[in-house]
Parts: structure tokens; C-alpha cells; sequence
């Protein structure tokens, strides 16, 4: 069976319509119970992340301190419970991902990729310290607990910043419904 150009060119034209048609079909509406929900768990992982900000802080100090390899292993240890909660609860998150409001949804898209580079860097600071207990001023261990700091530090500020605007956002709708202003 052999195809014509124009047969080629009509069916790659069908099917730049069924994407097409199908992007721009509406997705499952959210719910306000859903959104809260959600809103729940974004406020979840905000308590987490900023614990984990201020533990990852504290590691990264140790760089300019003789402390013991045991000591960095019980921050380590402390700093891998909260990457496990920040994660179990960014699961949560995207398993609500399709019920969320679209600005939680952007949350949630922006979480992921800070996730993937926080929960293995965690991992290559602790394989880095299991391995080279005695070596805890190299460069490359240094270096693992700086961007661990800073990667928390960034996962924190991103989701208070959401969790803010929720906040305020349903500031507005509430005010806007007292004072009976209509959306357009």
C-alpha cells in the first residue's frame, strides 16, 4: 500500500488538528475542596522546606568548622528525613495535580525539578561522607553541602512564595464576595 503526497500531507493535517483540538480541550475542572486540599499540602511542604533550609544552613557552617564525621552524619541524617517528607509530600502534590487550581498547578511544576536535584544531591553528600569520613575539608564534600544549602534555601523561598499568594488570593475572592464585586 503506498501513500500520495497528498494523502501523507492530509493525514499529518488530521493529526496536527487532533493535537491541536486536543490541547485546547478543557481539562478536568478543580474543585474548591480539591484546591484546598492541595493549598493543605503546599502549606505542608512550606513548614518542611523551611526546616530543612535552616538544618542544610547549619551543614553548610560546617565548613568552616572541625567537627566530626559523626557530627556531619547526624545532620546529614536530620537533612534526609526532611528531603523524604519534602518528597513524600511533593507526591501528594502531584498525585492532586489534576483536582489543583491552575496557580497550584504551576506550583507543583515548579517544585518537581528543585526535588530531582535536592533529593540526589542529599544522596551524593551522604555516599561522599560514608566514603571519605576523614575528609571532610575536600573541595567536592564542600562544594555537596553548599548546594544542598542553597537548593533548600531555594525550595523554601518557592514554596512560601505560593503559599503566600494562595493566602492572599483567597484574601481577594473573600473580600470580593463581601463587597460583591463580580469577576470578569
Amino acid at each position: 500500500m503506498t501513500f500520495t503526497k497528498k494523502a501523507i500531507r492530509r493525514l499529518w493535517l488530521a493529526m496536527v488538528v487532533a493535537v491541536l483540538l486536543m490541547a485546547s480541550w478543557p481539562t478536568e475542572a478543580y474543585t474548591d475542596l480539591d484546591a484546598e486540599r492541595t493549598s493543605a499540602l503546599l502549606a505542608e511542604a512550606k513548614t518542611e522546606a523551611i526546616q530543612l533550609k535552616q538544618d542544610a544552613s547549619e551543614m553548610a557552617s560546617f565548613n568552616l568548622s572541625n567537627l566530626s564525621w559523626e557530627s556531619h552524619a547526624d545532620k546529614l541524617t536530620e537533612i534526609k528525613e526532611h528531603v523524604n517528607k519534602v518528597g513524600e509530600t511533593v507526591a501528594q502534590l502531584n498525585q492532586a495535580r489534576s483536582g489543583a487550581a491552575p496557580w497550584q498547578q504551576v506550583a507543583i511544576d515548579r517544585v518537581n525539578p528543585l526535588m530531582g536535584e535536592l533529593a540526589p544531591n542529599v544522596q551524593a553528600t551522604i555516599g561522599h561522607l560514608q566514603n571519605h569520613r576523614e575528609q571532610l575539608q575536600r573541595p567536592d564534600y564542600k562544594d555537596y553541602l553548599t548546594t544542598t544549602a542553597e537548593l533548600a534555601s531555594r525550595m523554601a523561598a518557592l514554596v512560601s512564595d505560593f503559599v503566600e499568594y494562595g493566602e492572599a488570593k483567597a484574601k481577594l475572592e473573600k473580600l470580593s464576595l463581601k463587597l460583591e464585586i463580580e469577576k470578569k
